[in-house]
C-alpha cells in the first residue's frame, strides 16, 4: 500500500534521529555500544551510520562515530523540518476522495 511506504521511510528517519541523537551525546561512540544503548540491531545502526555519514552529519573515527560541523545546523533546524513535515501529513486529509 502507498502509505506503508511512507510510514517506512518515517520509521527509518526516527532511527536515523536517535542514533545521531547518541552519538552527539557519546562520542566516539561505535555499532556495538549504540546497537546495546538504543535496542537497534547492529545492522541497523549500521546502515543509519552510513546514512548519516553520506548526509556529512557524522565522521567515522578509530574510536567510533563522531559529530560533524554540520551536526549543530542540522539539529537547529530539526524542529522547523519536523513541522513542515506535520504540516505536509495534515495536509494529506485535505484531499476528498469521493466514493
Amino acid at each position: 500500500m502507498v502509505t506503508e511506504k511512507v510510514k517506512r521511510e518515517l520509521e527509518m528517519l526516527k532511527r536515523h534521529l536517535i542514533i545521531l541523537k547518541y552519538v552527539a551525546e557519546n562520542e566516539p561512540i561505535g555499532i556495538l555500544k549504540l546497537a546495546e544503548e538504543t535496542g537497534i540491531p547492529s545492522h541497523k545502526v549500521r546502515y543509519s551510520l552510513r546514512v548519516l555519514e553520506q548526509e556529512g552529519l557524522i565522521a567515522a573515527s578509530a574510536p567510533g562515530a563522531i559529530t560533524t560541523e554540520r551536526t549543530e545546523t542540522f539539529l537547529k533546524d530539526l524542529d522547523s523540518a519536523i513541522d513542515q513535515l506535520q504540516d505536509m501529513a495534515k495536509g494529506l486529509k485535505e484531499v476528498k476522495i469521493e466514493r
